[in-house]
């Protein structure tokens, strides 16, 4: 039987703890801990609390609500409202180690995301990234050697609608396998609880491959989104000249791709745009995170594509046209 969260550092010290985390959960199911639960971190954690997890939390901002009111998530697959089992303030010293430690934080300059884990890490804690963009877990695996990484891509449509309020609009499976490479049996354990709370989720041997598949959308779509002053996707497809921007960037992504080792099929290209044009117009997170004055993953998305062909000497001159256009955009608003 798992315990509630994986102490064993104080039940070592203290036998009589072990009796009191008994009594608090009887479930036989890995403890969860979600790092940055806004919506994707509040989604996926109350996949977990529905497959019979006990999901706790860190909050910064919105710690007094969620610990008043819960988490309410409206959803395709019915109520997912849910009550975390601990919601902590970021930085506070923890009661006990998860047993997975899940991270949703955006990818973004000046966010020590080491730092920001370390108070949570236990001797047996697994960390998992649900997290956009490439080249993101190198910084993780250098610093917590000894824990097994488990990378996950989501394909979801949801929102922060209000604090503690979050709108699940659509899709929600994870890919996921173990950094840099392979299936274990973490892997296996976490996919079949998010299959029990209800989602698809694809086991792959090569995750980093499968980051560069995302980039053939993420990274012509999210930054060109911003461009726009927040163009959803149909506005970006139907405006003359949109949808053979998009080809293009994507061919250069895919060049990219090939340089590092991760070939893959031009039939690619149609099928990301075909399956964009069935989507209602959709706006991005980035074109959110934009058009609500939030910082912008700019280089976990773009910047590092770019300097990867860089390294390569692999011309991107679309890719690089909208990284600066970007920076222009950013220098102007004080941010860089």
């Amino acid at each position: 039987m798992a315990a509630p969260i994986s102490d064993r550092r104080r039940c070592a010290d203290d036998p009589s703890l072990s009796l009191k985390r008994n009594s608090w959960n009887m479930s036989d199911k890995p403890s969860i801990l979600i790092v940055g639960a806004g919506a994707i971190g509040s989604f996926y954690g109350a996949i977990l609390k529905k497959a019979g997890c006990p999901v706790s939390t860190v909050l910064r901002s919105e710690y007094d609500v969620v610990k008043e009111q819960g988490i309410r998530i409206s959803s395709p697959l019915g109520d997912l409202s849910y009550r975390p089992d601990y919601v902590y303030r970021d930085g506070e010293t923890p009661e006990e180690y998860p047993d997975y430690l899940i991270l949703c934080v955006k990818v973004l300059p000046g966010v020590d995301r080491v730092a920001l884990v370390k108070p949570w890490v236990g001797p047996s804690t697994r960390l998992v990234l649900i997290e956009n963009g490439l080249d993101i877990e190198r910084e993780l695996a250098d610093a917590y050697p000894d824990h097994p990484l488990i990378s996950c891509l989501a394909f979801i449509a949801a929102s922060r609608t209000e604090p503690g309020v979050v709108e699940h609009k659509a899709y929600g499976k994870l890919v996921m396998g173990r950094y840099p490479e392979g299936i274990d049996d973490n892997c296996r354990e976490l996919s079949a609880l998010f299959q029990t709370g209800g989602i698809g989720i694809d086991l792959t041997e090569q995750v980093v491959g499968e980051r560069w598949r995302k980039c053939l959308w993420n990274t012509p779509f999210n930054p060109l989104s911003v461009i726009a002053n927040g163009a959803d996707t149909r506005t970006i497809l139907d405006t003359e000249g949109g949808e053979a921007l998009i080809r293009a960037m994507i061919r250069e992504v895919m060049a990219v791709a090939e340089a590092e080792g991760y070939p893959m099929d031009e039939k690619l290209i149609d099928l990301n745009i075909e399956g964009t044009r069935k989507m209602p117009p959709y706006k991005n997170s980035m074109a959110l995170d934009y058009l609500n004055g939030r910082a912008i993953e700019r280089d976990a998305v773009l910047g590092n594509v770019v300097t990867i062909a860089e390294r390569h000497g692999i011309p991107v001159p679309h890719l690089n046209t909208v990284l600066v256009t970007l920076r222009m955009r950013a220098k102007l608003a004080g941010e860089d």
